[in-house]
């Protein structure tokens, strides 16, 4: 589309400047130059910047809500936000942004990157940096991704667990449970920090009670390893979400809020 687009308002360009002097050159009128051609190649003048402006690929991500062409079957990469800032553009009052990443690809290789997108106002807070989002990218040409807006939940979840086994955050078996376990509610009873750091996430180990769907309650124990965002969600005395098997009840996973890692 964009490319189409483009096309037509380059050509509407040429045609209109074409049509203005071949009807001077050819009009015996010495004010032909005065007529309503002259019209043409200011319409024209004036249409190509909004057409190559309004084809951006965030403008026409944040119309049609989906991905261009070009990204749309991109590798899922995770990305994490370095920074921000505003690029001066806006669409109906919104701000385009241009974000830094730091994007782990499918084969676990980073690599440095940005994103050009239109954000709401209503949701401009919540960028910010250490921020995780799905992101497309082209093996080939890295310098530039586009945040995933293909809606495809599964896709992105499976990037993400892919990214975290491989750091050694989790394991498919926890994984497991996360998709099979029954929900249940727990309060941290304690907590310490051994002081392992992996990639920026800190383990901690907690002591968990744990309240089954009957009302009865159970304690275990477990190590996980949470970025900075996520460890103020595992205070002694919070109220987390988890996951476990009936027949494993001393295996639970967390599973926090938007944004923090659901290990």
């Amino acid at each position: 589309m964009k490319t189409r687009i483009r096309a037509a308002a380059l050509a509407f360009l040429a045609c209109s400047f074409g049509y203005y002097f071949v009807h001077i050159l050819l009009s015996d009128d010495m004010f032909a130059w005065a007529g309503w051609q002259m019209a043409l190649p200011i319409i024209a003048i004036t249409l190509v910047p909004f057409a190559f402006a309004f084809t951006g690929d965030s403008i026409l991500s944040a119309l049609t809500g989906a991905n261009s062409s070009e990204f749309r079957n991109g590798l899922i990469g995770i990305g994490t936000v370095e920074s921000f800032r505003h690029t001066g553009v806006t669409l109906n009052d919104q701000p385009q942004v241009r974000i830094e990443f730091r994007v782990e690809g499918a084969d676990g290789k980073t690599f440095g990157s940005h994103a050009k997108m239109i954000v709401p106002l209503t949701e401009l807070a919540l960028l910010r940096p250490g921020v995780v989002l799905p992101v497309r990218y082209l093996p080939g040409r890295t310098d530039r991704v586009e945040v995933d807006l293909s809606g495809d939940a599964s896709a992105a979840q499976q990037a993400m667990n892919a990214a975290m086994i491989r750091k050694g955050f989790t394991t498919p078996a926890k994984l497991e449970i996360a998709e099979r376990g029954i929900p249940a509610q727990a309060v941290v009873r304690s907590l310490s920090v051994p002081g392992e750091i992996r990639d920026g996430h800190t383990r901690l180990d907690l002591i968990l009670l744990v309240t089954r769907p009957d009302g009865s309650t159970f304690e275990t124990h477990t190590e996980k390893f949470l970025p900075p965002a996520g460890v103020s969600q595992v205070q002694i005395g919070r109220v987390v979400q988890v996951r476990y098997l009936p027949e494993n009840e001393q295996e639970v996973v967390l599973v926090l809020a938007a944004n923090a890692t659901t290990q």
